[in-house]
Order: structure tokens, then C-alpha cells, then sequence
């Protein structure tokens, strides 16, 4: 074989094939797309069953999960107006900040129809803007898990330290944790309620240092919301770790804890909570909900909903092809 350099050619022989003419020619089929590939024919016969195809398996899949979801109990009292005495209804933000005022509520909560347990207990905020973006970034995923060995904490600002000292866990998210209480009466016997194992335990063992403890938590004056027990590291400090896995909407539900027993229909249910939490200083809303889940979870119309709405469009859109084809068929 001889190789000709300034030809571009290659020799076997008598042959001679130009390798400049191979490349054009393979670069010409690829970009024109003229290899070889399944190209299938959309013919009405093919659209028509395609469309009935999806119908048929949407809509049943729909309709047993919002069948799934309409079984679930709920059960949902908003308390943040009512829990404030008539006397500062017309200025909640000077009660909710006034220490001397007792911020204790009892409401009433009918169970409609029978819970199953575990009974969810989940506190809803609205109008709450978690995903702002200086409050998502005021935290330090470095220090929850190693603490005061991890000196860096200017991503906390404007809450990295107290007093002259670093301030442990840091941060915005931190420092406005959830502090309302829920206590749930039936009868005469208060129901317990399970505060264990709420958060996700990936969060638990992998981002929330073990030997990590609270230190100069909400010591300020200003403060933001609920305090941690110095004695309790932070990988069991369970209430925050919901809290700081930020939501993405401004109305969302964190898991309080569980009850772990049967709910009857017509029972009653007295709540005796504390109205901490400032949510008045921006117009948010508190809300207390039970629920029962069911294999898809809480309640949820909308996946249901959007696989029948599919289901339907398609079938319709079958009905209409199969009717404009019979009056108007065309040979392919």
C-alpha cells in the first residue's frame, strides 16, 4: 500500500479512492439524514387508535387515584384571627409581640368521618415566601453538621453571631422557627401525639451533625421565633430539621407530628395551643390540619384530575379524526 500525501489518496493496487471524497460523502448522509432509520407512516387508522389507546389507560388510572385521594380525612381550622382577643383585633402585630399577653387558645375540631391512624398533624402557613432568595441562602450547611469547628458563616448573614459569639445553628431559616404548640384533648384524655422520626432520614444522618449543640440561639433582642434545648444536638432537634428544608410555594404544610390512634366520626376534638408565631407582621395565615394518607399520600385532587381531563381530551380528539375521516377518507 503506497500513501500518497499530497493527493489524499490511498493506493491498494490499481484502486485508488480518494479520501477526501469518502468524508464528503459520509458527512453528506449524516447531514441530510438520508441513513438508514425507521421512519413509520402516521396513518389515520394508526392516529385514531393511538389517541383511543390513551383515553383508555388515563382515564381508569384518574379515576382510581382520585378515588385514592377523596378517602383521605381531613380535617383543616384556621386559628390565627380567631386566637386573638377581640381587644387587639384591629392591631394583632402589637399582641402577638407583647410577652405579657397569654397566647393560649383552645379550639374545637369535629372529626366528620372515621380516621384511621397514623393521623397527620401538620401546621399550614400562607403568604410565607420561603424561597426568597437572601432567606434561602442565610444558612450554613457546613456549620449544622460540624458546628463551631466550621468558622465560615458570612452566607448566615444577617444572623452569624450574637453578642460577639458565633451562634449555633446560624442563619434566617433558623432563627424564624416555627414555635406554636399543639396539645389534643378527647374527652377527658389527652391524645399523645408522636413527634418522632418527622423529618426525612437522610436529613437526620447526613446533614445535621451529631455532636453539633445549640449555642447563643435566638440570645438577641430581637427574636425570631422558637428556641432549641442546648442539651439536644442538632441531629435530633427534629422540629428544625422539617423547618429548614425550605418550601418552594408561598403556602405550604410541615408535619408536626402523628397520632397514633383512631379517630371516631363525631368525635371532638378540643386543641389547646399557643399563638407564638408572628405571622401578622406580613399577612400570613396559620392553619392546623389532620389528615389520614392514603398509597398516594395526602390529599390531592389534581393528579387525578389531570390524567381524566388527558384521558377525555384524548378520546375526544379520537371521536373527532375518526368522524372527519369517514366523511372526508383520503388514499395514502
Amino acid at each position: 500500500m503506497e500513501v500518497d500525501g499530497s493527493a489524499s489518496t490511498v493506493s491498494r493496487g490499481a484502486q485508488s479512492i480518494p479520501l477526501q471524497s469518502r468524508r464528503q460523502r459520509a458527512f453528506y448522509q449524516f447531514a441530510q439524514q438520508s441513513l438508514p432509520a425507521c421512519k413509520p407512516v402516521l396513518t389515520p387508522a394508526w392516529v385514531i387508535t393511538t389517541f383511543l389507546l390513551v383515553g383508555a389507560i388515563f382515564i381508569p388510572v384518574g379515576l382510581i387515584t382520585l378515588h385514592a385521594s377523596q378517602n383521605v380525612v381531613e380535617i383543616v381550622d384556621q386559628y390565627d384571627t380567631e386566637c386573638v382577643p377581640e381587644a387587639y383585633k384591629s392591631n394583632k402585630v402589637a399582641y402577638i409581640k407583647d410577652n405579657l399577653i397569654s397566647k393560649n387558645c383552645s379550639r374545637y375540631l369535629k372529626v366528620y368521618k372515621h380516621m384511621k391512624a397514623p393521623i397527620y398533624i401538620y401546621y399550614q402557613l400562607d403568604n410565607y415566601y420561603q424561597n426568597h432568595r437572601r432567606y434561602v441562602k442565610s444558612r450554613s450547611d457546613q456549620q449544622l453538621l460540624h458546628g463551631l469547628g466550621f468558622n465560615d458563616t458570612s452566607s448566615c448573614k444577617p444572623e452569624e453571631s450574637k453578642n460577639g459569639l458565633p451562634t449555633v445553628p446560624c442563619g434566617l431559616i433558623a432563627w424564624s422557627l416555627f414555635n406554636d404548640t399543639y396539645t389534643f384533648i378527647r374527652g377527658r384524655t389527652e391524645l399523645k401525639v408522636n413527634r418522632k422520626n418527622i423529618a426525612w432520614k437522610s436529613d437526620r444522618d447526613h446533614k445535621f451533625g451529631k455532636h453539633v449543640y445549640p449555642f447563643n440561639f435566638q440570645n438577641g433582642t430581637l427574636i425570631g421565633g422558637g428556641k432549641l434545648d442546648p442539651r439536644i444536638p442538632l441531629s435530633d432537634q427534629e422540629d428544625l430539621i422539617v423547618w429548614m428544608r425550605t418550601a418552594a410555594l408561598p403556602s405550604f404544610r410541615k408535619l408536626y407530628g402523628r397520632i397514633e390512634e383512631d379517630l371516631d366520626a363525631d368525635d371532638v376534638l378540643v386543641v389547646n395551643l399557643t399563638n407564638n408565631y408572628n405571622t401578622y407582621s406580613f399577612g400570613g395565615k396559620k392553619k392546623i390540619v389532620l389528615s389520614t394518607s392514603s398509597w398516594l399520600g395526602g390529599k390531592n385532587d389534581f393528579l387525578g384530575l389531570a390524567y381524566t381531563f388527558v384521558g377525555s381530551t384524548s378520546i375526544f380528539i379520537s371521536i373527532v379524526f375518526l368522524l372527519l375521516h369517514m366523511k372526508n377518507p383520503r388514499t395514502l
